[in-house]
């Protein structure tokens, strides 16, 4: 990629069914973690998994892009600033995430952002209807609803802003929908060979291989 937005912004637990598949209270305020802009690839880009992790998940999560500059906006005009949506794979090591007790770096190597292609937002007038989901191989892994969202797109634009200028080309993932591969039984982990895509109704679809 030739340019990389100023912010890659990641929300977590935002959906009510992947908090409850992972034993975590529903949280009462968005969860907020950075991921490093130098994680993003594009479609079919090659997800690349690290020597030193064996857990590497997927998370299927709908992108917003902001298109206009947004700062202590309401959630009544939040959806204003926003430019377009698009698919994004929150790719995670989690044995370094449980180990290291942090979120940021165990989803920020390299590679560990699929993002693309982005859809005009003039085209998904209700970001909080959409089927979202994740297969492997073909095989169906997520199958969830943005409806499902414990915070709207609007509620996270505009929370996110409050202190912070949210810039246009900024990045923000709004959450995985439950199936993710660490709480399947038995647990499904990337590896070598697999193609990853992620579908979101109305949304070009995002599909990696994984080396």
């Amino acid at each position: 990629m030739t340019s990389r937005p100023s912010k890659l912004i990641c929300i977590g637990l935002n959906y009510r069914e992947h908090a409850e598949e992972a034993n975590l209270p529903i949280p009462d305020r968005p969860i907020a973690f950075a991921k490093w802009t130098s994680s993003i690839i594009g479609n079919g880009d090659t997800i690349r998994l690290p020597a030193f992790s064996q857990q590497i998940d997927f998370e299927a999560e709908l992108a917003v892009i902001i298109g206009r500059a947004a700062v202590d906006v309401d959630p009544e005009s939040a959806l204003d600033h926003v430019q377009g949506y698009a698919c994004f794979n929150d790719v995670s090591a989690r044995d370094v995430q449980a180990a290291e007790n942090q979120w940021s770096r165990s989803k920020s190597f390299d590679t560990f952002g699929p993002l693309g292609p982005m859809t005009s937002a003039a085209k998904i007038p209700d970001p909080q209807n959409l089927g979202i989901r994740c297969l492997i191989n073909g095989e169906l892994m997520q199958d969830g609803n943005t409806a499902d969202m414990v915070f709207s797109v609007a509620e996270i634009v505009s929370f996110l802003s409050q202190g912070t200028t949210l810039q246009p080309g900024d990045v923000i993932a709004t959450g995985t929908p439950a199936g993710i591969g660490l709480t399947r039984e038995p647990p499904r982990f990337l590896q070598t060979g697999d193609v990853v895509s992620i579908e979101i109704d109305g949304i070009a679809t995002l599909s990696n291989p994984v080396a």
